[in-house]
C-alpha cells in the first residue's frame, strides 16, 4: 500500500546507491523518493526527485533532507579519484555521512541507513578503516532515532568507473571466500544488489537505535 514517505538518498550514481534507486522505484512503500547530487543525473520516474546539492554549502544541503521519513548514505570515493589527498577524500567519506546525520537531527528525521565497511575502527591503522570507524562514532553520538550501518567486504558488481585492484579482487575474492567461516564470514566478498535490497528491508523495519549489519545480516535479509 503506497504511502506518503519520503526518502533520500546521497549517492544514488554509486555501485550500492544504483541499485537502492531503482528498488525503491519499484516498490510502494516511499511515496516520493528524492536524490541528492552534485551533477544532473537523467530521470524518468514521476515519484523520484533530483536535487543538485552543494554538500558544502549548509543550508543547501539541509533543504535537501527537509521533510525526509528516511534517509540512506551510501557516498563514497577513492584515493585514486582524489589523487591521494587524503583532506578530500575526507570531505566526501567523513564529512557528507556525518553532516547528514546532524541535519537528520536537526530537521527530525528519524532514521538514517549508512554504508561503512567491514572492520570499521576509529583505532585502526589503516586511514580507510580508520575514518569509516570516526564516522560510525560520530553518528552514533547523535543518539538518532534509528541508525543502522551496514559494514559489506569486497563490493560485487559493474562500477562506471574503473579500479583495475578491484577487479582482480572480484575475480579471486570468491574461490577465497569458499574457506571463510565462522568470525571470518564477515570478510566474505556480497553483491552490491544484497546490500541494497538489505538496506530498504531494514528501513521498513524502523530498528530502533544503533544498528550493526554484516555479512550474515546482510545476506538474510537479501534472501527474503
Amino acid at each position: 500500500m503506497a504511502t506518503t514517505k519520503t526518502a533520500t538518498i546521497i549517492g544514488a550514481t554509486g555501485l550500492i546507491g544504483g541499485h537502492l534507486l531503482e528498488l525503491l522505484q519499484q516498490d510502494n512503500y516511499y511515496h516520493t523518493i528524492r536524490v541528492l547530487v552534485r551533477r544532473p543525473i537523467e530521470n524518468k520516474d514521476p515519484k523520484t526527485e533530483v536535487k543538485l546539492i552543494d554538500f558544502t554549502d549548509e543550508e543547501s544541503f539541509k533543504l535537501g533532507i527537509y521533510g525526509s521519513d528516511t534517509v540512506f548514505v551510501a557516498v563514497g570515493t577513492t584515493q585514486q579519484k582524489e589523487r591521494g589527498d587524503k583532506e578530500a577524500y575526507r570531505k566526501v567519506d567523513y564529512d557528507i555521512p556525518v553532516k547528514a546525520a546532524r541535519l537528520c537531527q536537526e530537521t527530525e528525521c528519524p532514521q538514517l541507513l549508512l554504508i561503512s565497511s567491514v572492520g570499521a575502527n576509529p583505532k585502526a591503522s589503516n586511514f580507510y578503516l580508520q575514518l569509516k570507524g570516526e564516522v560510525e562514532e560520530a553518528v552514533k553520538a547523535l543518539n538518532l532515532p534509528s541508525v543502522s550501518v551496514f559494514r559489506p567486504s569486497l563490493l560485487l558488481g559493474n562500477r562506471q568507473e574503473k579500479r583495475a585492484g578491484e577487479k582482480i579482487a572480484q575475480a579471486v575474492m570468491p574461490f577465497l571466500a569458499l574457506g571463510m567461516f565462522g568470525e571470518l564470514s564477515k570478510y566474505k566478498p556480497i553483491h552490491s544488489a544484497d546490500v541494497a535490497k538489505a538496506m530498504m528491508l531494514t528501513a521498513k523495519e524502523q530498528k530502533p537505535g544503533f544498528n550493526i549489519l554484516e555479512y550474515q545480516q546482510i545476506k538474510a535479509l537479501a534472501r527474503q
